[in-house]
């Protein structure tokens, strides 16, 4: 194969944004046009817990066999095409996937030098985790194994638990020779390689205004990357979806929180990022400063955290609250010694409807408890006993089984220099990796206010009252209020209009442990300057009334027009234990852009500005 060449862009692509996506992708991405090195993302919170259970049923296991599988075809195509290969499918068993994928190369006939990435498995180091009972613990490592591998040669990189962002950080550094204190380049390509990791969502898949493009089979994407770190993020010719400032500022908006986005190799600002259309399918990505990283790595530790069982009763046609009641008054006795019921009704049902399961609601009974006893046929004995003595018409979606184990998930730091990152070579020989040059942990962000000040003055509302930012209050834009003028200054027009604000504004959500994440994002400046004015935590909470009494921050991103908010607690545990309806938060985004508030009627009829501002340096 060809070495770097930095005298030209690096052009890495994506074949995968989880574990169980598309399988064609990796056949896709290598026969649709030229890369120089292809990466795959595997791993997730939920994924590490898959892949723990597995490894308890066989040591051998533990890594993402679907990357096999894809590699049967694959493999030969990327040697023929001079195309890198970089995973992070190891999982909890990078070491046994390399072996793998040499039997598989030997098997296909086909010459291929294969190095791996460990050291993040911190298992058997109880000393530095908080508790017991772990059944795995990895460390986020950064992308200098990798780079370390590719530059001893190696075609195929496999690793465990690097973050995503460093299957193309650390490629790049590899191609352009970046020092650890390149902090500017590493930034900009770990920027890109967050908007690569989840693979279509950066090409129109699960975007807000996915109406105007045609997303039925998005391309995966790819990005060309510069020796300054500054890219163009595109896809290959022919595929489906779209790159555009809007579906790059979506994903950059996913799974972040504030302006610095710290990891293991350096912090990247994402508010001094600068997005802007490169022509048809591609958006440049610069300005990206970076700055030290901190002096811990962050550690996933899932745990089985206790036994959970689950039922879902059919309630039909009238009387629907007080059929709930009475399910629950019924099965009371039943759960009082269970450590956690919930119950959720969900009124899916209409009234004089024209099918009867658009006549019936849903009521979700979930229930955990420490022991498998009390969720298992103790629970399913009592639900399945009501089936002739409860409400009429009584039915349930399926019948409760045997009690199941959850997983939770927890976020521990630990000291890097305390964490073994190796790069384990085509030729066996172990190279440890340096830990890159830190500072002690980052100081709170020099940045503008994150609320706006209660004084300041917003447009009117439909009513003619000067809008207030306080959720509810007088002339907020989420309630009518009387005709009054705000103290701050002069009343602006009155034109407004109760709309969904998913008409005018972008969202995107996703989950941090039990925390999750809201991007929103506007596409033009008085778009903008409205979001920024009314948006506050309060008015967010007000929005979203499952968000009272959690901790919510807000964070702001002018250069991309977007506000990010972290709310914590949101998903309890995390995504394995169920603790809510969308227990990743996948959708939390769409339900806010369904709520209604008092818009400016100018921001429903302009069109938008695609391209943010620009951010200066």
């Amino acid at each position: 194969m060809h070495g770097p060449d930095p005298s030209r862009p690096l052009r890495i692509g994506n074949a995968s944004g989880f574990y169980g996506d598309r399988a064609s992708a990796v056949r896709e991405m290598l026969t649709g046009g030229p890369l120089d090195v292809l990466t795959g993302d595997y791993l997730a919170e939920l994924t590490m817990l898959i892949l723990g259970r597995d490894r308890l049923k066989n040591p051998d296991l533990g890594y993402a066999k679907t990357f096999l599988k894809q590699l049967e075809e694959g493999l030969g195509l990327a040697r023929d095409r001079g195309v890198r290969i970089v995973a992070n499918a190891g999982g909890l068993n990078p070491a046994g996937l390399a072996d793998a994928v040499r039997t598989l190369a030997a098997k296909a006939g086909v010459p291929v030098a294969v190095a791996h990435v460990e050291g993040d498995d911190l298992l058997a180091r109880g000393d530095l985790l908080a508790g017991d009972g772990a059944l795995t613990a990895n460390a986020y490592l950064g992308g200098g194994g990798i780079t370390a591998c590719l530059k001893a040669g190696a075609d195929v990189v496999v690793t465990g638990r690097v973050t995503d962002a460093a299957l193309v950080s650390g490629a790049a550094a590899w191609w352009f020779d970046w020092s650890p204190r390149d902090y500017d380049a590493l930034a900009g390509a770990v920027v890109s390689g967050h908007v690569l990791e989840c693979g279509t969502q950066a090409t129109g898949g699960n975007y807000a205004f996915f109406g105007r493009h045609d997303v039925r089979r998005p391309g995966f994407p790819l990005a060309e990357i510069a020796a300054d770190g500054s890219a163009v993020v595109t896809k290959h010719p022919g595929t489906g979806g779209a790159v555009t400032p809007g579906t790059v500022t979506a994903q950059l908006l996913y799974e972040t929180q504030g302006a610095r986005y710290a990891g293991p190799d350096v912090t990247a600002r994402l508010d001094t990022v600068r997005l802007a259309a490169d022509g048809p399918d591609r958006v440049r990505i610069s300005g990206t400063r970076g700055e030290a990283p901190p002096d811990t790595l962050k550690v996933g530790v899932t745990r089985i955290g206790g036994w959970r069982n689950e039922t879902v009763f059919v309630l039909t046609g009238l009387d629907i609250e007080e059929k709930a009641a009475l399910v629950r008054d019924q099965l009371a006795g039943a759960l009082a010694g269970t450590a956690e019921a919930t119950w959720t009704l969900a009124r899916t049902d209409h009234p004089d409807a024209g099918t009867q399961e658009t006549a019936s609601a849903l009521l979700r009974l979930v229930v955990r408890d420490p022991s498998p006893d009390p969720v298992g046929r103790a629970f399913s004995s009592a639900a399945v006993e009501l089936a002739l003595g409860s409400y009429p018409g009584f039915h349930v979606t399926a019948p409760p089984g045997p009690a199941q184990p959850y997983g939770v998930f927890a976020a521990e730091y630990v000291p890097a220099a305390e964490v073994p990152h190796t790069a384990v070579l085509p030729t066996g020989e172990r190279l440890a990796v340096p830990v890159p040059p830190r500072v002690p942990p980052l100081p709170p962000e020099p940045s503008q206010p994150a609320e706006p000040p209660p004084t300041r003055p917003l447009r009117r509302s439909r009513s003619g009252s000067g809008q207030s930012p306080v959720p509810g209050g007088a002339g907020s834009p989420w309630t009518s209020a009387p005709d009054t003028e705000t103290a701050s200054g002069p009343a602006r027009p009155a034109d407004t209009r109760r709309t969904p604000l998913g008409r005018v504004f972008g969202a995107r959500s996703g989950d941090k442990g039990g925390d999750a994440n809201l991007g929103v994002w506007a596409e033009s400046a008085p778009a903008w300057e409205w979001l920024d004015a009314a948006l506050t935590t309060d008015a967010l909470r007000t929005l979203l009334p499952e968000l009272h009494g959690l901790d919510v921050t807000r964070h702001r991103l002018p250069g991309l027009r977007a506000l990010n908010f972290e709310i914590r607690g949101l998903l309890g545990e995390g995504v394995a234990a169920q603790h809510r309806f969308d227990p990743q938060a996948k959708a939390l985004g769409e339900w806010f852009r369904s709520r209604l508030a008092d818009l400016p009627a100018e921001l429903l009829t302009e069109d938008p500005d695609p391209t943010p501002p620009e951010v200066s340096r």
